[in-house]
């Protein structure tokens, strides 16, 4: 895939999985170059995002299992384990501001779901 420069870091792209794969208003999990990221499909705000799925609480790597909304305007995802929700955009974590994910981009094109690294 090709490589793109944003903000001076330079990203390479990586096929993650087909738009159908990634229920609406749900998630998957995905591995790339050995990282396990979550991917999201929020259908009802028409967004997809990406994030660790390792919840940083606990280490538990199920975020791509976790509820979505959101809170105020912010896109968020909650950790089905102990409930800390993190938002979708910054990866900050809404409930404890000890906690945070990374976040990753992410572009979709011609029903494909690509992942920047």
């Amino acid at each position: 895939m090709e490589s793109i420069v944003i903000d001076k870091e330079e990203l390479t792209w990586h096929l993650a999985c087909h738009v159908a794969d990634v229920p609406d208003n749900g998630g998957a999990c995905v591995l790339i170059e050995d990282r396990q990221i979550a991917l999201f499909n929020y259908a009802r705000r028409g967004e997809w995002y990406a994030t660790d799925n390792a919840c940083p609480h606990r280490q538990q790597t199920a975020l791509a299992r976790g509820m979505i909304g959101s809170q105020g305007d912010e896109p968020k995802v909650a950790c089905p384990f102990h409930k800390k929700t993190f938002s979708l955009e910054t990866g900050h974590c809404l409930t404890d501001s000890e906690y945070r994910i990374r976040t990753y981009p992410i572009l979709v094109d011609d029903g494909l779901v690509y992942i920047g690294l």
